[in-house]
């Protein structure tokens, strides 16, 4: 594509649109009907959990708070430990830390940058309450290992699938192998409702329990069903519904969740035939995704020599009008990381690799054009 003939910035991400979220939301205005739990809603909860097969999903007003009603649910309290990987983002801690517990952070995997299943177990203490598995750019942790070491130890497991909607492990979808499921529906998702997420719950045991925390610690929700001639307050509790507009504009792209999928794989496949020359010759390295797992091209990421080299590859395709940035910085550098954590072992992979990463533009109506565009950048920084 020449410089000609484009005419801005390739951005980092653009929000999906399908076209049909304004009429939705318009009938949630002539309905009356735009506070939670309205028809909107409902549908997103029944698509995920017919979609996904979790015995119960509960739309939140992000992940964070899906996050944080699974660690209430989990019983977290002051003094538990948590395992979970210091590469992600910080939600993943806040739920915890807000509880009082401490979150132990282990290395990763550096050909997933997933949390290494294999250091969980060295990991484990008398306080362990909790394993929070991130499944990286969409491709799942290695659940078979990590379920087994949370039955051995009797611990429970919260998978941090923000970014795993429509992935799977071994046929199941990521967020419905743990207890708990944690999606986000963040306008840099997959699938957006500007700020949003979801619980998945797999044993229907906790519904009641977290119906009642999700609805400001009432029993609201049966009343609605019409079960009860009132509402009280039942427990503890807060307002982790989110507005059915929101839910109507994410339902206008479930709806279309297929598509938008088969849209983002084309466009990760094909960078990804673009590049492996470049990774062949070993001057990058690309995304591994592993026997078993099926992703949902969340992100298309590369790997650099170095911090130096990725810091140079940025600058010069943000010179050709591409915005690629890099990802997080490791919670056990940051402050509060080293205030309310610890890593255990040792850092072998987590900072290194986490310099290295470069992630390259991704959204549902990337053209295949700007993909080769993109792609022929990367291979011209090369030479």
């Amino acid at each position: 594509m020449s410089a000609e003939k484009r005419q801005s910035m390739i951005n980092f991400n653009v929000p999906p649109y399908t076209g049909h979220e304004m009429e939705y939301i318009r009938q949630c205005v002539e309905n009356q009907k735009i506070c939670g739990d309205g028809p909107y809603t409902k549908k997103c909860n029944e698509w995920i959990e017919k979609k996904m097969g979790t015995a119960k999903c509960l739309m939140t007003t992000s992940c964070t708070h899906a996050t944080e009603l699974a660690a209430m649910l989990s019983q977290v309290k002051e003094g538990d430990e948590v395992i979970m990987p210091a590469y992600t983002f910080v939600s993943t801690a806040n739920a915890f830390v807000l509880r009082g517990a401490v979150p132990v952070f282990v290395d990763i995997r550096p050909d997933t940058m997933n949390l290494d299943e294999k250091l969980i177990e060295s990991a484990v203490t008398e306080r362990t309450k909790a394993i929070v598995p991130v499944h990286y750019a969409g491709v799942a942790c290695e659940m078979d290992t990590i379920m087994e070491t949370a039955q051995r130890h009797h611990l429970m497991v919260i998978e941090d699938a923000a970014q795993g909607v429509m992935s799977f492990y071994k046929g199941k979808a990521l967020g419905t192998i743990g207890d708990f499921g944690c999606y986000s529906f963040h306008e840099t998702k997959n699938y957006s409702m500007g700020e949003g997420g979801a619980l998945l719950i797999k044993d229907p045991k906790y519904v009641e329990d977290a119906e009642i925390i999700r609805e400001k610690g009432t029993n609201r929700s049966k009343y609605y069903r019409g079960q009860i001639d009132k509402y009280t307050w039942i427990n503890y509790g807060s307002s982790y519904l989110p507005s059915d507009m929101n839910a109507a504009y994410l339902y206008a792209q479930l709806e279309m969740a297929e598509e938008i999928n088969d849209a983002r794989l084309g466009c990760w496949n094909r960078y990804y035939e673009n590049l492996k020359g470049l990774a062949q010759e070993g001057k990058i390295e690309l995304p591994v995704v592993p026997e078993g797992c099926v992703h949902n091209a969340h992100m298309f990421y590369i790997k650099a020599k170095d911090i130096e080299e990725r810091t140079a590859l940025k600058s010069f395709l943000a010179e050709k009008d591409i915005l690629a940035v890099f990802h997080y910085i490791p919670l056990h550098t940051a402050p509060a990381g080293l205030k309310f954590g610890r890593f255990h072992g040792e850092d072998r992979y987590t900072t290194r690799e986490s310099e290295r990463l470069l992630r390259l533009p991704m959204y549902y109506r990337l053209t295949m054009e700007q993909v080769d565009y993109i792609s022929d950048m990367v291979k011209e920084f090369y030479r």
